[in-house]
């Protein structure tokens, strides 16, 4: 993990060798190149222009594919640097049926939610133990909900599902709730347009016990609400498919 002067050094930093990274998402650029967005344990989302990937012989050609552990090297100081090397480097199952479709979800996730050159590295350990649950057919519906949450939390948009934040006193499991994006949980009223929670499922969100499965139910409506607030426009194409095809 980079200290904090690293970080503040990183844009002074000409080549970066062998980083840990995943690519999340990848376009054409030019005739012969691709534009890739990498996501990078110490130094978050990064586009990198990989030069002559698209060509039959290109050592890139095979090798840039989602949800692949890579070694990743590069250079440049702009937003837009050049991609000098990528190795895959194994130690993962790939994605079948509905979990690739689940991986697609949460790498446009990170495209529409991380900002740029903003590392996270507790995060992309997360990415890799998602990308591992999914690959052993963990609970689809549940690995999701722990993912999004994690996002929400490193992002910094996500408050304590402990406390109320109108009494400032502990969930009642026993009260219903609403959590306002912006505020956190208070106590629901009926004019409120935000799902309405039940306390044991906050609870249960915030030590990640989802057995419950009201607090499944509960946390996917809650998770969708909030997720939605804080794309603003941005619409997930992704999750469409999901829900279309599995109701998650």
């Amino acid at each position: 993990m980079l200290n904090k002067d690293s970080q503040k050094d990183y844009k002074k930093e000409h080549r970066i060798v062998h980083q840990p990274g995943f690519v999340l998402h990848s376009y054409p650029y030019k005739e012969t190149s691709l534009i890739v967005d990498i996501f990078a344990r110490d130094y978050g989302r990064v586009a990198l222009i990989a030069k002559g990937a698209k060509r039959p012989h290109s050592a890139l050609r095979g090798v840039l594919q989602t949800f692949q552990p890579l070694s990743v090297t590069w250079s440049g100081k702009s937003e837009l640097r050049n991609l000098h090397a990528a190795e895959w480097v194994g130690g993962l199952l790939p994605l079948e049926k509905s979990a690739l479709l689940c991986g697609f979800y949460i790498n446009e996730l990170l495209v529409k939610m991380l900002a740029r050159d903003d590392p996270h590295p507790a995060l992309f350990n997360h990415y890799v133990s998602t990308l591992n649950q999914l690959a052993h057919d963990e609970s689809v519906s549940i690995v999701l909900r722990k993912f999004e949450r994690a996002l929400l939390k490193e992002i910094g948009v996500l408050s304590d599902f402990t406390i109320c934040t109108a009494s400032k006193q502990e969930i009642d499991p026993l009260q219903l709730y609403v959590v306002d994006p912006e505020r956190g949980p208070r106590p629901a009223q009926s004019v409120d347009s935000w799902p309405p929670i039940s306390g044991k499922t906050l609870l249960d969100i915030e030590r990640e016990d989802y057995e419950d499965v009201t607090t499944q139910l509960q946390s996917k409506f809650l998770m969708r609400a909030l997720l939605t607030h804080h794309l603003g426009n941005a619409s997930l194409n992704t999750r469409q498919i999901l829900l279309d095809l599995m109701q998650l």
